[in-house]
């Protein structure tokens, strides 16, 4: 299929996608980067490597598939385990680790959608229970310098990604993330030091004017 025995199907904004390749940058791994422009249609490749939810992002490792981008990171961490853990290594913690990256992906995509795509009470509604999902992380971050402890791990490449919309968000819902969750922002800034993450991360600029785009796209005023 590719010269690379490793070929990433991504959208450039993707959050989900940002977690792979800030995976694949923390182990190392060379690969082939694919671009799939969904405004423009899904690709026949996208459509047969992932024929039950045709999304992106997909890990193709040697002609075979993986899908969903939580399961990746942990393929990525099982195959290359040599190099930047990600998971931790006793059971509990681990648990613990894919519990709140399971809650970071139900919760902070969709309601940060509606920041952005809504006006008025429901946006209202949408900030304060965006602040309250950050609120508890914060209170799970606590004072550690990253989810885990002191290393960068699984948690963060699961939330690291929202930081690059965070302009999007503020901006089109008139609100300072800082003011309630200084925490967090301390932590993101942190882990924007890391070249893995601030080379996988698009500029928030970037985000905020493809929102502007896609709200014109899908019509929303």
């Amino acid at each position: 299929m590719a010269t690379k025995e490793v070929v990433l199907l991504d959208y450039w904004p993707s959050p989900f996608g940002m977690r792979v390749r800030i995976a694949l940058a923390e182990k190392g791994v060379d690969y082939e980067y694919r671009e799939e422009d969904l405004s423009k249609g899904k690709s026949e490749l996208l459509l047969k490597m992932n024929p039950v939810h045709k999304k992106i992002p997909v890990l193709v490792h040697n002609n075979r598939p993986v899908c969903e981008s939580l399961i990746i990171v942990q393929y990525i961490d099982e195959v290359w385990s040599h190099k930047n853990p990600l998971l931790p290594s006793d059971p509990y913690h681990r648990a613990l680790a894919r519990f709140w990256a399971d809650f970071i992906d139900k919760k902070i995509y969709d309601t940060g959608r509606r920041v952005w795509a809504t006006k008025g009470e429901e946006q209202e509604a949408a900030k304060k229970e965006f602040i309250d999902h950050f609120k508890l992380l914060e209170q799970q971050l606590g004072d550690k310098p990253y989810f885990g402890g002191d290393s960068f791990g699984f948690v963060d490449v699961a939330l690291i990604p929202f930081y690059s919309w965070f302009y999007a968000y503020e901006t089109l819902g008139n609100f300072k993330i800082e003011e309630s969750c200084p925490k967090i922002i301390a932590w993101a800034r942190r882990c924007m030091q890391r070249e893995t993450v601030a080379k996988s991360l698009p500029d928030q600029n970037k985000i905020y004017e493809f929102v502007l785009e896609l709200k014109k796209r899908l019509g929303i005023d």
